[in-house]
């Protein structure tokens, strides 16, 4: 499955949120993306029939190996890409921003390339 900026968001999204709790529920992701409870009860559902996300008993969601990827590939380019403007004199909200549009369309090769060019490598 090929994803879209909004999945590969809401995978993000769920690391983000495993990392501050330890059950993390599909209303979580709502309010922390600011979506609508039929919205984001329609991008899991494909994201869970992509094999990305897994739904335990209660609700809680689960990123499968595949999902783990995707989101910690997608939060890496959004912290370094926010870091690197910040240290270019950009607004810290600004850069934030910038970075989480940039993260989802940078090649890897280009990626890669600012790695090593600012020695995050």
């Amino acid at each position: 499955m090929n994803l879209q900026e909004s999945g590969e968001m809401y995978l993000e999204t769920i690391l983000i949120l495993s990392r501050q709790k330890s059950f993390v529920r599909a209303i979580d992701v709502g309010e922390y993306m600011g979506f609508s409870k039929p919205s984001v009860s329609r991008a899991l559902g494909l994201l869970r029939s992509g094999g990305f996300v897994t739904v335990g008993e209660g609700g809680g969601l689960s990123l499968t190996e595949e999902g783990r990827e995707v989101a910690e590939k997608i939060y890496e380019r959004h912290q370094y890409l926010t870091e690197i403007l910040v240290k270019m004199g950009v607004d810290r909200k600004i850069a934030t921003e910038d970075a989480c549009r940039m993260e989802h369309v940078i090649s890897d090769e280009s990626f890669r390339a600012i790695k090593r060019h600012f020695n995050y490598e």
